[in-house]
């Protein structure tokens, strides 16, 4: 069973394995619904169906999921990042969303681990970016407040890191910084090279937060790199660590949520917390 599949039916069980089977019928409706061409499954398939092809002549990505909220959110926060450093968005319908494909595509990982230092400045540069845009009063994105409610809840894991996660949140909102909308999951394979010099974002979540709660999600080296996006933005960079040890935390909840294997944000969380305020 491979990734896809395994995480579906983990978190969907019989409506997840139904979903599964129905895929090739679903694609072949949509191939003749939007005149899309050689269509092929991209690699390392996770929670959504993603595949890249044509329409006419225009690259295309097609992405597929069961979780329709969430894919309608990430249709929302591309309109609303459109004109600051997010793909383009074609065309969207319930559980399917239609981009444009960015070429070459090559995603910023590919940085590590001879150029790391150039890739950092390069997310922070892509992050200013991205907080550039406007969100009218009225719209559907959740709050980080909401987000950061998981930890709230009793946890298979080290009760000290939840409590030390849960107190340091709490001090964290309360911020006097301007809320922005948020990429969400700005990890360096959402982060592609579009033309020569050109770097565009795919895959937003869409969330309300404070420029500060944007950052966990590409931090390498801990210690190196929380001071370095801390002297990039002006930030105090005591609450750039404390808040990327209550996100990995947050990110380690989610993984239980949906019966999986938080290891990886357990062991961050780890090398994390010699770093965190009293």
């Amino acid at each position: 069973m491979n990734e896809l599949e395994s995480n579906i039916i983990n978190i969907y069980g019989d409506r997840g394995k139904v979903w599964l089977d129905d895929l090739p019928e679903i694609i072949r409706k949509l191939e003749v619904k939007w005149d899309l061409s050689d269509l092929t499954p991209v690699q390392n398939l996770s929670f959504n169906y993603v595949l890249t092809g044509f329409q006419n002549e225009k690259p295309i990505v097609l992405k597929v999921g069961l979780d329709e909220n969430t894919l309608m959110r990430e249709a929302a926060a591309l309109t609303v990042l459109k004109n600051t450093g997010a793909v383009q968005i074609l065309a969207q319908d319930k559980g399917v969303i239609l981009l444009e494909r960015v070429v070459p595509g090559t995603s910023l990982k590919g940085f590590f681990p001879d150029n790391d230092t150039q890739a950092i400045r390069i997310v922070c540069g892509v992050m200013r970016r991205l907080h550039q845009a406007s969100v009218t009063p009225v719209h559907n994105f959740p709050h980080i407040r909401d987000w950061l409610l998981v930890l709230d809840k009793n946890w298979d894991m080290p009760t000290h890191y939840l409590e030390k996660a849960r107190k340091l949140r709490d001090r964290l909102l309360q911020t006097s910084a301007e809320p922005v909308l948020l990429h969400g999951d700005l990890h360096h394979d959402n982060i592609l090279r579009q033309g020569k010099t050109d770097w565009v974002v795919i895959d937003p979540k869409g969330v309300i937060g404070y420029p500060l709660n944007e950052i966990w999600a590409f931090i390498m080296d801990i210690e190196r790199d929380t001071k370095f996006v801390a002297d990039c933005f002006s930030f105090d960079v005591q609450e750039v660590r404390d808040c990327y040890f209550v996100h990995v935390v947050m990110a380690a909840c989610w993984t239980l949520e949906d019966n999986g294997e938080p290891g990886l944000f357990i062991a961050l969380a780890e090398k994390a917390h010699q770093l965190l305020s009293k």
